[in-house]
């Protein structure tokens, strides 16, 4: 299985499937083990990430590893934690300077190959709508806030989230529930999800 994932990995580090798209060279940056038993499902990576190669190397990231009651060291484990989000590549900026969606070509050439050399995830972190449509499809509620709302209808193996970003904080304190009962019930899964391997 680890060899699959190891030429998988290497198939999507070459992609070049969206480059005449980018304002800059591909750089897909995702992380991922056979072992992996939680995944993190975000957007893109933004211009800090597409510097560093790391994702989540930033203040978001910081706000995502309190929500989840991780270390940093925790985090970037991954053969505990896979980080694949919705588009591999950084999508470059619309004109307000905010992030460009993912880009459409890479959930349908990599997501279901990726998701099926991941054989021990037990739970997978929506975050932002691109994820959630994604994966709960139909399910999906109309508007990010019901969809992590109902988190409770997607468990245990999949659980939506806002994204950690700054652009969010008026949407965390317009919904003080998330912190107060959806943040210690995330922290409880994710540690029984990394203690149970």
């Amino acid at each position: 299985m680890s060899d699959n994932l190891d030429a998988l990995l290497e198939e999507i580090r070459a992609c070049r499937a969206c480059a005449s798209f980018l304002p800059h060279a591909p750089r897909p940056v995702l992380r991922a083990s056979a072992s992996a038993r939680l995944c993190i499902a975000g957007q893109a990576p933004g211009t800090r990430v597409h510097a560093s190669g790391t994702p989540f190397d930033d203040r978001s990231g910081a706000v995502l590893r309190g929500w989840l009651g991780l270390t940093p060291e925790q985090f970037y484990d991954e053969r505990q934690v896979a980080i694949i989000p919705m588009g591999f590549c950084f999508p470059g900026n619309d004109a307000k300077g905010g992030d460009l969606p993912p880009r459409p070509e890479c959930a349908p050439l990599w997501r279901e190959r990726m998701f099926a050399a991941l054989p021990n995830l037990k739970l997978t972190l929506l975050i932002g709508q691109y994820a959630q449509r994604w994966h709960l499809k139909e399910r999906c509620a109309k508007t990010l806030t019901q969809t992590v709302a109902r988190w409770r209808d997607y468990g245990p193996a999949l659980i939506p989230l806002p994204h950690p970003s700054w652009r969010n904080l008026g949407w965390l304190k317009a919904n003080p529930w998330f912190e107060i009962e959806v943040v210690p019930a995330l922290r409880a899964r994710v540690a029984e999800v990394l203690e149970s391997g």
